[in-house]
């Protein structure tokens, strides 16, 4: 994501009684003194860069991104560019980023974004939202993120912000919930440019200081505000957690199964693919779901190819 360009002090400017106010100006100007330099984050990388940086770190850290996402924008500057290729070379440079229905999507977006809106990544949050493989997260984060605007961007991140800041608890729900969506609105400042600052500033919050685990309250500008902290931390009370198992799951058996498909030239036979995991029912329900997700195209003779349609 770009940083929005810098605006007058949060405090100096209208917003109100909003219930975010006293956040406002500690968590922008920390992060005026902390935001990490990134690539997504510079005025050059312009609202393409922003989209292409928002599919790739879904559920993927910053330092597995920044090698793909350079290669990327080399590649293909613009939405045209990757629209002219076929979407399995979308796929191939997805390299080991994972959840590889992400290039896919990416892909389809830019067709879209080529074909509707003369290769331009569209302003307007509803056209954002009705491009395909884009939902409310990352339409409102390219529009706040790209463009300036007053939106609601609700990552995991700001979500656990939220979540011990305001309403006092360990974690957010396992899936975002309506009075989430109802929270971020309330906090976002009146004036558009300080909102989208706050929206990338309440961000970076949680991926350097407010994390998970090992949480850094000493650094946390609103510390001495933090309804959990002031409670005295109490544990997660809700459910389980959901983990990030990977190892002997299907998604690494298909994961296995793309890395052969990416790094050969020409179609693969079966017994290729055969050698890639033990365990034939597995192996055979991973490549099944590749097919169904148009990951994976089946040609006669049993060969498989990353698709050319």
């Amino acid at each position: 994501m770009t940083v929005p360009t810098k605006s007058p002090h949060p405090m100096n400017s209208p917003v109100g009684d909003a219930p975010g106010e006293p956040f406002h100006a500690p968590v922008i100007d920390w992060f005026d003194e902390h935001a990490r330099d990134l690539p997504w984050r510079r005025p050059e990388a312009g609202s393409w860069g922003v989209m292409v940086s928002e599919f790739m770190l879904q559920q993927t850290p910053v330092n597995r991104v920044l090698p793909v996402y350079e290669q990327w924008l080399a590649r293909w500057p613009r939405p045209a560019d990757l629209a002219a290729e076929a979407p399995g070379e979308a796929v191939r440079a997805w390299g080991r980023l994972g959840y590889p229905r992400r290039a896919l999507r990416l892909h389809g977006a830019a067709v879209a974004i080529t074909e509707r809106h003369g290769g331009d990544v569209p302003t307007d949050h509803a056209q954002l939202l009705a491009l395909p493989g884009i939902g409310e997260y990352t339409a409102a984060a390219v529009a706040s993120f790209a463009y300036g605007q007053r939106h609601a961007v609700l990552d995991t991140n700001v979500r656990r912000v939220f979540a011990r800041a305001v309403t006092g608890v360990q974690y957010p729900p396992n899936a975002t919930t309506a009075a989430e969506r109802k929270l971020a609105r309330a906090l976002l400042p009146a004036d558009e440019g300080i909102a989208a600052r706050w929206a990338a500033a309440s961000m970076e919050l949680g991926a350097l200081v407010c994390t998970a685990r090992n949480e850094n309250c000493h650094r946390c500008p609103i510390a001495a505000q933090c309804a959990w902290r002031l409670a005295g931390k109490p544990e997660h009370d809700g459910p389980p957690r959901r983990g990030q198992t990977y190892a002997g799951t299907d998604r690494q058996v298909r994961g296995k199964l793309l890395a052969v498909l990416r790094e050969a030239p020409a179609p693969v036979p079966q017994a290729a693919l055969d050698r890639v995991w033990h365990e034939p029912v597995q192996r055979a329900r991973a490549l099944d779901g590749l097919v169904a997700d148009g990951l994976v195209e089946p040609l006669p003779g049993g060969l498989y190819r990353l698709p050319l349609t």
